[in-house]
């Protein structure tokens, strides 16, 4: 790696931390929303042109780079709004905070800011290393993919179908712009090449009662899969006394006129449901060599997802009979951060001893 790549890559990180003087500058001189929306693509565009500036002959040629650095300085500015919702911080977003976009205001939308404040600028910068020392970041990048997508579904069909979405405002538009470049992104990183070199060998062959953690993960994903279907007939008002009883014990929060908790819950059980049964047979099946990838998305998405679902139901900003009950905190905590960990240990096992998920060579299967 050259020197003119490193200070490129820690350019970004000084250009992000330029967000904190911005926001304060920019929150005592907007008076309307309509300022507030060009001041939202004219930080864009600023941002873009300083970065072009700074970077013109030292900055990588992965287009990549200059996404990345973009949201690298939007990520400081969603944590500047989840701190000065949580009046640790003020003067930095007020204006934002009371007039822009409603769903920021929302439990769900505090969680978002907090998690793409820390979670996704830390795997920004992560990425933007790697491309700066000329290294392979497709592995961070496809944990980004499940969780960006999540979200991304989340908020627009929460935002249309639940208690805000009357209240739909220009910085939806800003945020399609986002949602356009990052579906262009994601391609950008399934289309570069797979790192995993191992080879399959005998012992990777082993029979599934030899293979004692993978059996223990066969074990989780299947009560695991009757829980998200459970969960998403839950928001579908289903009549059961034990959708009932679970609703008033343990997760009121599904009830949620925001409607974010109903979406997520249905994205899960019309995505995570079929994800498990494919995972069921890949972790049987010798030479699925999809797995690890596709564990790589699901625990990103399932990480979003469950932090974001865990944290909102607990928040003050959740009103009182939406939150979960004091008696049924120790239950709801376990199973949610168990359903949270679990893929995270599945995406583990798969990307740090793939061989089992790869296909013999012709060599290897003349020999």
């Amino acid at each position: 790696m050259s020197a003119s790549a490193a200070s490129a890559g820690t350019g970004v990180f000084v250009l992000s931390l330029m967000s904190i003087p911005i926001c304060y500058l920019f929150n005592s001189l907007i008076a309307n929303s309509a300022q507030a929306f060009i001041f939202a693509g004219c930080s864009t565009v600023i941002i873009l042109s300083i970065a072009h500036v700074m970077f013109k002959k030292k900055a990588p040629a992965d287009p990549l780079f200059y996404v990345y650095a973009v949201y690298a300085f939007f990520s400081v500015v969603n944590l500047i709004v989840g701190l000065e919702q949580d009046n640790i911080i003020d003067g930095f977003v007020t204006f934002y905070l009371r007039q822009a976009d409603p769903h920021i205001n929302t439990a769900h939308g505090h969680m978002i800011s907090y998690w793409d404040g820390c979670v996704h600028y830390l795997m920004y910068l992560l990425m933007i290393a790697a491309i700066t020392w000329g290294d392979s970041y497709r592995a961070i990048g496809l944990y980004w993919v499940g969780s960006f997508l999540m979200r991304a579904i989340v908020y627009i069909l929460g935002s249309t179908v639940g208690k805000h979405g009357t209240e739909v405002n220009y910085f939806l538009l800003l945020h399609m712009l986002y949602i356009s470049v990052s579906v262009w992104a994601c391609f950008r990183i399934f289309s570069q090449p797979s790192t995993q070199e191992d080879e399959l060998t005998e012992a990777e062959q082993k029979s599934l009662l030899d293979r004692p953690l993978d059996l223990l993960f066969i074990i989780y994903l299947v009560p695991a899969f009757a829980f998200c279907v459970f969960r998403g007939l839950v928001v579908l008002d289903c009549s059961s006394t034990w959708c009932q009883e679970y609703t008033q014990q343990y997760e009121p929060y599904l009830k949620d006129p925001t409607a974010y908790p109903k979406v997520q819950m249905l994205v899960g059980m019309l995505y995570s449901g079929p994800y498990y049964i494919i995972t069921l047979y890949g972790l049987m099946v010798p030479g699925c060599e999809w797995m690890p990838d596709l564990t790589l998305v699901h625990s990103g998405a399932l990480a979003q997802a469950q932090f974001t679902h865990i944290c909102a139901s607990l928040h003050t900003r959740t009103p009182f009979s939406y939150r979960v009950p004091a008696g049924g905190q120790p239950v709801f905590l376990l199973v949610n951060i168990l359903y949270a960990l679990m893929p995270q240990a599945l995406c583990y096992r798969c990307r740090t001893r793939p061989a089992f998920f790869l296909r013999p060579t012709p060599d290897k299967k003349t020999e």
